[in-house]
């Protein structure tokens, strides 16, 4: 475990209440997910508290000010919220601000989120953040390059940054100043060959002149969450095929990304797809009921799900629930 051997409990940051027993062993690489381990300098090693398949499904980033103002996680209460309902999970780093808006709201709409943080996965940054911690391992997961233990020390923070981009499709940065740390992590995004969106904001307000940095480099600018879904599709469907190709590979068969078909692809011609609206039939159904009844892997079948959304085959409803309408 090389990045991760050495790291010591120094530095601040707060205990998280564990369970008994032994806390699951971390996730090394040939077993990250794919679109992680394809970055230029990719983790050696994730520990995970909470459910560590969610990595694996299509993840939009929200970042942002940590000092945000009140339109500010308004928004990121509302892009979470209707990114979640369209089938993205979101990904944030649990700072203050922006971050801590985008959890709560995806939690609230009875949507899994993860963050990565810059400390172990058993400690807690900023201290006030305890209670969203917690309903974060519980439902959703808290991830770290850093074994249990690491505390806070301030360039963990913009070394996280990777991990961020580097396990979603896009980056979407509300509020920011020239010099976040968020616009750290779009670049970084942008560097693997990530979207990258920012929503724009009045010419006099400081947190928005990092958003109009990036439109201004060729970010996409965004006002709403359906441009986004909409932007995204063709990657989730492809994390989605790349998934269900790594899964049925041989054991020990090769883990990385798999080669991108020069094709497009077409989803009306793949046996996947067509058993999948198969079992959904025409009542509401649950991601887990549909896991059990297709045995696709979780993230391959999210992808799938909002493709199909997408194309106006199903549509989303409260409690992570799907329905056929066509």
């Amino acid at each position: 475990m090389a990045r991760a051997a050495g790291r010591g409990r120094a530095g601040g940051g707060h205990g998280l209440a564990r369970g008994r027993g032994q806390p699951p062993p971390p996730l090394h690489r040939g077993r990250l997910p794919a679109q992680l381990e394809a970055i230029p300098d990719p983790p050696a090693a994730l520990f995970v508290k909470g459910d560590a398949s969610l990595l694996l499904r299509p993840q939009i980033a929200i970042v942002g000010a940590r000092r945000a103002q009140p339109p500010g996680l308004a928004n990121a209460r509302r892009f979470a919220e209707g990114l979640s309902a369209g089938g993205l999970l979101v990904t944030s780093g649990m700072a203050d601000g922006i971050d801590g808006a985008a959890h709560e709201a995806a939690l609230d709409a009875g949507a899994p989120t993860v963050a990565v943080i810059g400390t172990g996965p058993d400690r807690v940054y900023p201290r006030k953040h305890h209670a969203l911690a917690r309903r974060i391992a519980a439902g959703g997961a808290i991830v770290s390059e850093y074994p249990p233990g690491t505390g806070a020390l301030p360039y963990r923070f913009p070394q996280r940054n990777r991990i961020i981009a580097g396990l979603s499709l896009g980056v979407l940065v509300i509020e920011a100043g020239l010099k976040s740390g968020s616009l750290i992590t779009a670049r970084q995004a942008g560097e693997q060959g990530r979207e990258v969106f920012a929503l724009p904001g009045s010419i006099h307000n400081p947190l928005a002149e990092g958003c109009h940095s990036l439109i201004g480099e060729g970010a996409r600018l965004v006002q709403r969450p359906e441009e986004i879904l909409a932007a995204l599709a063709p990657a989730a469907m492809e994390l989605g095929a790349e998934l269900r190709a790594r899964l049925e590979r041989p054991e020990g068969g090769a883990t990385g990304p798999v080669r991108r078909k020069s094709a497009p692809f077409d989803w009306r011609q793949d046996d996947d797809y067509r058993r999948l609206l198969d079992v959904m039939g025409y009542d509401p159904a649950s991601l887990d009921t549909l896991v059990v009844a297709t045995g696709f892997a979780p993230g391959a079948l999210s992808s799938m799900l909002l493709m199909l959304e997408l194309e106006g085959e199903i549509a989303p409803l409260p409690g992570n629930r799907y329905q056929r309408v066509v």
